[in-house]
């Protein structure tokens, strides 16, 4: 089959398991984005060691590059909605005993890189399955819509609305926004339990080390999806060695305070919501080739208009195209790794995509503040862009419409 999917005018229907599955990442997303605010002000609450603060962020990208490829086989060979089920439960208990901690007056450092490394090590076989989970349940067509309203939900939820409800509890009783988000992963569990069941196609058991070898076999082999792993690890590079130190930029650039650094993310989460709601129908008016292609443009360019922008208007406008391109790149990226992988290695193969993309997170996370000690604020803008500029050049072939429609399931 070819990776297009059906027409607009069609308007698949998503299933009554789609609307289960969102309803579920609808309060996951609530945990998440509350633990966004709440986390950093809970170390920054207990220490304010530069070093130790930041490597709160770095002991949750740490699993990733340790367990991804790992998680990857487990949700290949177990029953992906009773992994999401057990996995919620776990992260509930996790987050709750924290809170307990929390309120008791004996949180310390050791206690929450603890606890934020467990909840980063659940979070690689979560995000997993649930990506993996949804062709299971939607068919093919629908695909573009479903990745859409999930990309969306978490544009409202989880960057929006559920950060700032979590500074604001924080402030109320420390321990109440992670009692919030243990509440909300323990609901979460009994409704992902409501997914009728969908066990991954039956394949050969082999050694742990040969099954993710034939992941990573997979994804290398196909010339655009070790481009599109490639690209996502080179994007997270360059965005977060950018907008790691966005708000030192807003300060010092933009000459903005903490309400204006405020409004710069939500000019992003904004463009990033409509650009959820746009997705579908752009896939359906446009080939993959030309969203991709656009994508490169838009991200290289996003980088110069930061790095020249002077007043804050134009980095906020900025912003909103660069959430809109996010959220496109995601849906066109997401639905075309779920239509031509096999379902009994999509875990795998996403596990090794996600190691690209986070290991990129962290290594950007790591240069920002060196790069802008040394060079000025705005030189990890300009190094971004100009390593932006090189993707886009070598990627430009590889995301080509006769190579993006050709069919490459097996």
């Amino acid at each position: 089959m070819g990776v297009r999917g059906g027409s607009a005018a069609a308007r698949p229907r998503l299933g009554r398991d789609f609307a289960t599955l969102w309803s579920a990442n609808a309060f996951t997303n609530v945990a998440d984005g509350v633990g966004i605010a709440a986390g950093p002000l809970l170390v920054a609450s207990l220490t304010d060691d530069p070093t130790l603060v930041g490597g709160a962020a770095f002991v949750q990208f740490l699993p990733w590059l340790l367990f991804s490829l790992v998680s990857g086989a487990y949700v290949d060979r177990l029953d992906r909605r009773r992994l999401l089920v057990a996995v919620n439960v776990l992260r509930g208990l996790v987050i709750g005993g924290l809170a307990v901690v929390v309120w008791s007056g004996a949180a310390t450092i050791a206690v929450v890189y603890v606890a934020f490394f467990l909840l980063g090590t659940a979070e690689t076989l979560a995000d997993n399955a649930s990506t993996t989970l949804v062709p299971m349940i939607v068919d093919d067509a629908a695909l573009p819509r479903a990745n859409a309203r999930l990309i969306a939900l978490h544009s409202v939820v989880n960057q929006f609305a559920a950060p700032p409800l979590g500074a604001a509890l924080f402030t109320v009783a420390e321990a109440a926004p992670f009692g919030l988000n243990a509440v909300a992963f323990l609901l979460a569990a009994p409704i992902l339990a409501m997914v009728r069941r969908v066990p991954p196609v039956k394949a050969e058991r082999r050694p742990l080390r040969a099954e993710i070898g034939e992941g990573l076999r997979w994804l290398w082999r196909h010339q655009v999806l070790r481009m599109l792993a490639t690209s996502m690890c080179l994007m997270n590079v360059t965005m977060l060695a950018a907008f790691a130190i966005l708000v030192l930029y807003a300060r010092q650039r933009l000459g903005t305070d903490a309400v204006g650094y405020g409004l710069l993310l939500a000019a992003m989460a904004a463009g990033s919501l409509l650009g959820a709601m746009v997705a579908s129908r752009l896939q359906a008016r446009f080939p993959d080739s030309v969203l991709l292609r656009t994508g490169l443009v838009i991200e290289t360019l996003t980088h110069v208009f930061l790095a020249l922008a002077e007043v804050p208007w134009v980095a906020a406008v900025t912003l909103v195209v660069f959430g809109v391109h996010g959220s496109l790149w995601g849906v066109v990226a997401t639905t075309w790794r779920q239509r031509v992988v096999p379902d009994h290695l999509r875990g795998r193969v996403n596990s090794v995509y996600l190691l690209f993309s986070v290991g990129g997170a962290a290594i950007g996370s790591l240069v920002s503040g060196p790069l802008a000690d040394t060079f000025g604020i705005t030189a990890p803008f300009w190094c971004s862009a100009a390593v932006m500029t090189v993707l886009t050049v070598f990627a430009w072939r590889s995301f080509g419409r006769r190579l993006l429609e050709r069919p490459v399931r097996e």
